[in-house]
């Protein structure tokens, strides 16, 4: 470290400058551990071979937080002028003009979006080159509270039914309260299909478990029971990234795990943090999950039927 307080780090073929890598993002407040901003350049400079592949080609939206997660925080979108011009940028429509997104190509890039405290990496659910069909489908399992068995019910009870599809999915802690489930997709379809699908599926578990689970949209609506949110299958919207650092105290981190974990005793949405998170991955929960993508057509209409049943 240079006496001007700057780091100097390798990432890949390039060098990215760290300042103030001392200055603490998480403190340890509570009993959590302190991490510092440079504790956060390593970790994702670490976790690089097993999380760009989920970013790579997404647009991003950053969440960064330059006063630590106990300060203000913003979401950026915008990419900011005095970015490295070596970062990739894309430029995508909405309403009434243009957003020229962030888009984490390679390690460099990790470590410098490090650097600016963008702690949480959002991304979209398509692809550059094809913004308008999603390649994921996401089910975020929130719960009224910190009621962790509840999250569990659901995802069963999820995987059950996209079992029953014949749709492959995968599991993963959020950092934060509850669950995503993740199916990947062939792309054939747009946001809107995608998005009638997932609503479907979801408004099947919620009518059959109207005590336990709600699609609510509206806090209020939703009482004590797990809201099934599907609003991120669309256009412009944004999920956290697999292996993305959440702004909670102790620096937990959203985890790829298999269905089996489900079972654990031990489970919560912020089981996994900085200091571990990348143990869990090496497991490889996630295995072959991209070769398993799906068009929704055959399960369309095995949904279809289940529901007119």
């Amino acid at each position: 470290m240079s006496d001007d307080g700057v780091r100097t780090v390798r990432a890949g073929r390039r060098t990215v400058q760290v300042h103030r890598p001392d200055k603490v993002l998480f403190p340890g407040d509570g009993g959590a551990k302190e991490y510092t901003k440079g504790d956060l350049v390593d970790y994702y400079r670490s976790a690089a071979p097993f999380l760009l592949p989920h970013l790579r080609g997404r647009p991003l939206m950053l969440e960064r937080h330059p006063d630590g997660v106990e300060g203000p925080r913003f979401m950026q979108k915008n990419t900011p002028e005095n970015y490295p011009e070596w970062i990739t940028r894309v430029e995508l429509a909405k309403e009434g003009g243009t957003v020229c997104h962030t888009v984490c190509d390679d390690s460099a890039t990790l470590v410098y979006l490090a650097d600016q405290a963008s702690i949480t990496l959002h991304r979209w659910l398509s692809r550059v080159g094809s913004v308008e069909r999603p390649d994921r489908m996401v089910f975020d399992l929130d719960p009224a509270g910190d009621d962790f068995t509840a999250v569990r019910e659901a995802a069963s009870l999820l995987g059950e039914l996209l079992d029953e599809l014949r749709l492959p999915s995968a599991l993963m802690t959020t950092g934060s309260r509850g669950l995503h489930v993740v199916v990947p997709l062939d792309g054939r379809h747009d946001f809107d299909e995608v998005r009638a699908f997932a609503r479907d599926a979801a408004d099947t578990l919620a009518e059959a478990h109207p005590d336990r689970l709600t699609t609510a949209a509206r806090k209020k609506d939703r009482g004590d029971r797990l809201y099934l949110d599907v609003g991120r299958s669309a256009y412009a919207q944004t999920a956290v990234a697999p292996l993305t650092v959440r702004a909670r105290p102790g620096a937990p981190v959203a985890t790829p795990i298999d269905w089996s974990q489900l079972d654990d005793p031990d489970l919560s949405a912020r089981r996994w943090t900085i200091a571990d998170a990348l143990e869990q991955v090496r497991r490889d929960p996630w295995a072959g999950i991209n070769r398993r993508a799906r068009a929704l057509g055959p399960a369309r209409r095995r949904l279809d039927a289940l529901r007119g049943a």
